[in-house]
């Protein structure tokens, strides 16, 4: 699923950067550029952030996130309520 269309970033690009260390959307922006123009996905981007959190998702690999599943790609769970 696209997070960003401004830049064109994938849930599965930001599983990524957040598995090798990025704790916050401005890491994220900063890592792939996700966030960092019109910011209408930063939302998103921090439910993808807390989903890894809570989920106590190992660094290293998104293969092994709970946060990362089926539901996570097809954004079932990656939206913050509003």
């Amino acid at each position: 699923m696209f997070v960003c269309l401004c830049r064109g970033v994938t849930s599965h690009v930001v599983d990524e950067v957040v598995a090798a260390g990025a704790k916050t959307s401005k890491e994220i922006a900063d890592a792939c550029g996700a966030g960092s123009d019109c910011g209408r996905c930063r939302r998103t981007l921090r439910a993808i952030l807390s989903a890894h959190q809570i989920n106590g998702c190992p660094a290293g690999g998104t293969d092994q996130c709970p946060a990362s599943g089926p539901a996570q790609r097809n954004g079932h769970s990656s939206r913050a309520p509003r």
